[in-house]
């Protein structure tokens, strides 16, 4: 990370890490579906310790689910100090991610299946299954209050 990334407290702006999950994301998401994918929407990110100026910061993705034509990614991103190379990498956020296969006109296309290989693989889909449940009953609650809220009020 460099001085352009900084925020005013002298730590890497959390957007630039950002950028830097959906990038590895996305790579990942296009590599297992031997195609373009796009973003669909970031399911969470926890910020879990500060990025200073100067680290080496990692990023690992991994596919944990997938449906028809989407797919939730897991990121993973460590830091290494740079002025202490002896140190463990620390952990400095975590996120899941969701993408859509998509053809040459932009339209879903069918992505290969997640076959979970090992028993972490098995949390790793299970834990995406709640994930996607949860945000498919939070879509759904908000479209029913929208259909009964007052049409004048917008956001």
């Amino acid at each position: 990370m460099t001085a352009v990334d900084v925020n005013l407290y002298g730590t890497v702006h959390g957007g630039v890490l950002m950028k830097f999950v959906d990038d590895v994301a996305g790579a990942s998401a296009a590599r297992h579906s031997g195609g373009t994918a796009v973003t669909a929407a970031i399911d969470e990110i926890v910020f879990a310790e500060p990025v200073r100026v100067g680290d080496l910061v990692h990023a690992h993705a991994q596919v944990n689910w997938t449906g028809q034509t989407s797919m939730e990614v897991g990121v993973r991103v460590v830091a290494e100090r740079w002025d202490s190379a002896e140190d463990d990498p620390i952990l400095v956020a975590t996120a899941y991610l969701v993408f859509v296969g998509v053809d040459v006109a932009g339209n879903p296309r069918p992505v290969r299946p997640v076959l979970p290989q090992t028993a972490e693989d098995e949390r790793r889909f299970r834990e995406a299954e709640i994930r996607r449940a949860h945000r498919l009953a939070k879509r759904k609650a908000i479209q029913a209050h929208r259909s009964t809220a007052d049409p004048s009020v917008t956001g």
